[in-house]
């Protein structure tokens, strides 16, 4: 009974869902369209994000102080949150800078794990997707700190604008599917 309920709450909802993605999708056009303001727009997001938390776990340090070494540490994590937070406004082209080498050492260090799960799967079939894959980390990271500082500028707009357009394709993809299967 329960089952049948939640599915028909689900189906019922394709509609946020396709609203959602298309939102999704528009803002991945929008950042294709200006990387620039796209990356400039995802370092102010990275930095009241790690506003929030800085104060969020300076907050948490202050409500488990009894215990000296998870008072400390936690103290000190939340005013390096904090402080990246605030260095990523006051000074946001250096922390675009920051945050795409960043991304690009992601990019090579995920490659390179890429690469040792793609040998330790190799007898199973597919393994050769998991080696393409980090290969195109690699060369994804590489390029990128091959083309800095002026990466910057655009990479992390770039990374956004994809994640959108994947989030709305998917969400649209689901609101259809939930729309077909309520029709039945």
């Amino acid at each position: 009974m329960a089952n049948s309920i939640e599915h028909a709450q689900l189906r019922s909802s394709w509609g946020w869902l396709a609203v959602l993605g298309a939102i999704s999708l528009a803002g991945g056009i929008l950042a294709l369209a200006n990387p620039f303001a796209a990356t400039m727009t995802a370092a102010l997001l990275a930095a009241w994000t790690f506003i929030l938390y800085g104060v969020l776990q300076i907050v948490q340090a202050f409500r488990v102080r009894g215990r000296w070494p998870v008072f400390l540490g936690s103290l000190l994590l939340g005013v390096l949150a904090l402080a990246i937070g605030i260095s990523l406004i006051a000074r946001p082209m250096a922390g675009i800078i920051s945050l795409t080498i960043l991304v690009a050492i992601i990019f090579i260090v995920l490659g390179v794990v890429k690469l040792m799960y793609a040998y330790a799967l190799r007898p199973i079939s597919g393994w050769v997707w998991v080696f393409v894959s980090g290969l195109l980390s690699l060369v994804l990271g590489g390029m990128i700190l091959a083309d800095m500082p002026w990466s910057a500028a655009s990479i992390l707009g770039i990374l956004l604008a994809v994640e959108l357009l994947s989030n709305g394709a998917f969400l649209l993809a689901v609101a259809f599917g939930l729309r077909a299967a309520s029709r039945h």
